[in-house]
């Protein structure tokens, strides 16, 4: 792991980031549905990115499974890692092995702090058995997701997962 510059850590996460940035393969589901989670949970109070290895495409299944729970994704551009080169990011935290290796490239220039949450790709688990199986495993995904934000990030609200 890499040590934020300038950030104070009295313990594990003891403080929380300004500014997070989740990074996944495409861009375009999990990443996607960890920052629109983390921007309706702590709002003003941390400006949340996500980014891909590349830019994909959206995906509307994040999008009606976010609605699910009262969070729209619905204006969501895919970007890649590149983009986000000019935004001081505090922590990344990467959710599929291929991004968790672009992550730490990208934190050594920046010096930032790196999390990998290994996060199954949904797009993978639910493409053998109709709509409905790829439904449940987005929605896995999505409540994994956001159990693991609530944890990381000591917050109590709730949308309705």
């Amino acid at each position: 792991m890499v040590q934020a510059a300038g950030v104070p850590r009295t313990g594990q996460h003891a403080i929380l980031p300004r500014c997070v940035l989740f990074v996944c393969t495409m861009n375009a589901v999990r990443s996607v549905m960890a920052a629109g989670m983390l921007r309706y949970l702590y709002g003003a109070r941390m400006r949340v990115f996500s980014a891909g290895v590349n830019a994909g495409v959206s995906d509307p299944l994040v999008a009606r499974v976010m609605d699910e729970i009262g969070i729209s994704v619905t204006q969501h551009k895919p970007k890649s890692l590149d983009q986000m080169r000019d935004e001081p990011i505090d922590l990344i935290i990467s959710l599929a092995p291929e991004a968790h290796h672009k992550a730490l490239e990208f934190a050594r220039e920046k010096n930032v702090e790196v999390e990998y949450w290994p996060t199954m790709d949904a797009t993978v688990a639910g493409e053998q058995g109709g709509d409905e199986r790829l439904l449940r495993a987005y929605r896995q995904v999505r409540d994994q997701l956001f159990a693991r934000i609530k944890a990381r990030f000591r917050l109590a609200g709730s949308p309705n997962v």
